[in-house]
C-alpha cells in the first residue's frame, strides 16, 4: 500500500521530531521519485532544518543524542506538506543530468542489424587503412 507524498512527508517530520534528527538517506527514501532537482531537495532539507530537525549524513551515537521532544508538531507537518505541494507543481521539469540524458536517448532511433553491419565494416576498413599507412613508413 503506497502512501501519498504529503503523508510520507508528514511521517518523516514526525519521525524527525521524535528522534531530534533525520539522515539524508531517510529524507531521500521519503521523497517522491520524481523530485530530482537539487534545488527542490535543498529547499525541503532547509524546511526540515527550520523546523528544528537536524539533517545529518549518519545517525549520531547514543552519547551524542540529546533528549528529543516526543510530540509531533502538526503545524510543521502541514508546512512540510505545503512545501511538497509547491514542489510537485514543477514535477515535469528536471535538471538531473542522468534523467535528462535518458529522456533524450529515449527519442533516438536504435540501429538496425544492417546499420550495425555497415558501421562495423567502416570501422574495419579504417583499421586496415591505418595499418597500411603505418606499414609504408620505415622503422625509426
Amino acid at each position: 500500500m503506497e502512501q501519498n507524498p504529503q503523508s510520507q512527508l508528514k511521517l518523516l517530520v514526525t519521525r524527525g521530531k521524535e528522534q531530534g534528527y533525520l539522515t539524508y538517506a531517510e529524507v531521500n527514501d521519503h521523497l517522491p521519485e520524481d523530485i530530482v532537482d537539487s534545488d527542490q531537495i535543498e529547499d525541503i532539507i532547509q524546511m526540515i532544518n527550520d523546523m528544528g530537525i537536524q539533517v545529518m549524513e549518519e545517525a549520531p551515537d547514543a552519547d551524542d543524542l540529546m533528549l528529543a521532544e516526543n510530540t509531533a508538531d502538526e503545524d510543521a507537518a502541514e508546512a512540510a506538506a505545503q512545501v511538497l505541494s509547491s514542489v510537485e507543481s514543477e514535477i515535469g521539469r528536471t535538471t538531473d543530468p542522468v534523467r535528462m540524458y535518458m529522456r533524450e536517448m529515449g527519442t533516438v532511433e536504435l540501429l538496425t542489424r544492417e546499420g550495425e553491419i555497415d558501421i562495423a565494416k567502416r570501422i574495419e576498413d579504417g583499421i586496415n587503412q591505418v595499418q597500411c599507412s603505418v606499414a609504408e613508413y620505415p622503422e625509426a
